[in-house]
């Protein structure tokens, strides 16, 4: 089964393209969103990051406090890859398991903004497709998606970097949702 890897900076329109691939009935796995679930599912996974990061990083309910996790790896580099050095694993080893319970499908995708800068993750994509679109279309989707401020939002998209070598396909998203839909099509399901 081929595994793809959907990626792209923050507010390219990965969550659109998977939607589009989930309409079709390709398992999708949304790597943000697992991250956050393996925060909650794993006992040891936010006391481990606490003591990485040597602050309390929870909410008084108990749960992984995700602003305060967000302002540190967001700002301060060292801490980020303290934090990476633990969630990487697990989210790994979460989507080796997710993988195999999706071996029917014809492929499988997995949806990450930072992939091809994560080393453990080399090896894995049979072919990586980049999803993008201008600085300012972007800049204007995260924040009216987040309501964040265009400093924080401009804070997040600084933060990422991304290595291009390794990119098979440039799925450009800058248009209708109609002609999105004919280019995950002619990405994705090419005719033959």
């Amino acid at each position: 089964m081929e595994t793809i890897f959907l990626t792209g900076f923050i507010g390219s329109g990965k969550s659109a393209v998977s939607a589009l691939l989930r309409e079709r009935g390709i398992p999708v796995y949304d790597s943000d969103a697992r991250t956050k679930a393996l925060y909650d599912e794993s006992p040891s996974l936010v006391p481990a990051l606490e003591k990485a990061l040597g602050m309390p990083l929870r909410t008084t309910d108990g749960k992984l406090d995700r602003k305060a996790l967000a302002a540190v790896i967001f700002t301060d580099d060292d801490a980020r890859e303290r934090v990476e050095a633990l969630v990487y694993p697990a989210v790994l080893e979460d989507f080796l398991r997710w993988r195999e319970a999706h071996d029917d499908a014809p492929f499988v995708v997995l949806e990450s903004a930072i992939i091809l800068s994560k080393p453990i993750f080399n090896g894995l994509a049979d072919r990586v497709v980049l999803v993008t679109a201008p600085r300012e279309v972007r800049l204007q989707r995260v924040m009216a998606r987040d309501g964040l401020s265009e400093e924080e939002v401009i804070r997040r998209m600084d933060a990422q970097q991304m290595p291009m070598d390794g990119i098979d396909t440039v799925l450009q998203n800058d248009g209708t949702p109609e002609q999105l839909r004919r280019a995950v099509d002619a990405v994705f399901f090419p005719k033959k």
